[in-house]
């Protein structure tokens, strides 16, 4: 399921929810709309933070076009092991073992043994919250 994506209006756009700006999988953080124009359809400008390098993505469609929007999987899994600026986890359903890059705001909280959340998007596996 992870790598999926499908379509939806930039006009059901919310902050907080997730599109892809430049092939990257973004949260939006700010959205502008402009009034209608003579000739056309209200302009919307989403300000969006790429999930996998945090840079500050930015597009701008009129509101009834078509936008991309991740399938976002949040899963939970074990900490195996800590190594530097890595983590082996463990998914708690699946049993596969695999291993991540740590974020710095999570780098305090990785133990070995805790129960992690992690989200699966795009292919790629991003830690959201360590459980204590």
């Amino acid at each position: 399921m992870s790598g999926e994506k499908i379509f939806g209006k930039m006009g059901d756009l919310k902050v907080g929810k997730y599109v892809i700006v430049d092939e990257h999988p973004c949260r939006i953080v700010s959205m502008d709309k402009s009034k209608p124009g003579k000739h056309g359809a209200a302009k919307i400008n989403v300000v969006a933070i790429s999930l996998l390098d945090h840079s500050k993505k930015s597009l701008m469609k009129s509101s009834d076009s078509d936008c991309e929007i991740p399938i976002a999987v949040r899963r939970r899994a074990q900490i195996v092991s800590v190594a530097g600026k890595s983590a082996q986890l463990m998914d708690l359903e699946s049993f596969e073992t695999f291993e991540v890059t740590i974020p710095e705001d999570l780098s305090e909280e990785m133990d070995a043994g805790k129960e992690i959340q992690y989200m699966d998007v795009m292919g790629h596996r991003l830690l959201t919250q360590v459980f204590n």
